[in-house]
């Protein structure tokens, strides 16, 4: 199995290394035969970023399908909030990548983590779902006061349009000299006539 070992530090230059991490995550690998083709190692670098070099050289290398699993020291390691693990956990299910985590022994390749990743997964479901009613109750809240939702409706003059176009002139050209979009100047035209 490919692996891919990801290991991190908050700071770096005093006495903190990743050293301790890499032993252990090496060790697993060797016990599972598992081949290590990359290590992406963040020090000196928070983990409340979701955005750090190495996680994100990782993440596309992921993508690409040169990963078959991903293994971490310990969840925190990889992700301080809970949205962000959740997110980079589906989107390696989506790509078939396998997650270990040694602290929490957590490892998707067992049916024991395959169930932690299916409650992980239902939690997340659930947050989403309740993000989603609080943005439909917020739209009907604001509603309910009167307000406008949604971009400001732009003036359109039809008559110029229509003098335009039986000049010759394209949808892109005269979009682009009453600075509007394509399909902003080509309904209002559809819906004049």
């Amino acid at each position: 199995m490919r692996t891919a070992l990801y290991a991190r530090v908050s700071t770096s230059g005093h006495g903190q290394t990743v050293e301790p991490q890499l032993l252990e995550l090496r060790e697993y690998c060797a016990r599972r035969g598992w081949q290590i083709v990359g290590e992406y190692l963040d020090e000196g670098i928070s983990g409340a970023k979701d955005s750090r070099p190495q996680l994100d050289r990782m993440m596309k290398d992921a993508i690409r399908r040169k990963l078959d699993a991903v293994i971490v020291w310990k969840f925190d390691r990889f992700a301080r909030s809970v949205s962000h693990l959740l997110r980079a956990l589906e989107t390696f299910n989506a790509l078939g990548i396998a997650f270990v985590s040694l602290s929490e022994q957590i490892d998707t390749t067992t049916p024991m983590g395959k169930m932690i990743f299916t409650v992980l997964g239902a939690v997340a479901e659930l947050e989403r779902s309740l993000i989603a009613e609080r943005v439909r109750a917020g739209l009907r809240n604001a509603r309910a006061k009167g307000k406008r939702l949604g971009r400001p409706r732009v003036a359109v003059d039809t008559a110029r349009i229509a003098a335009l176009r039986s000049q010759g002139l394209s949808w892109p050209a005269i979009a682009r000299q009453m600075g509007l979009s394509v399909g902003t100047v080509y309904q209002a035209a559809c819906n004049s006539s």
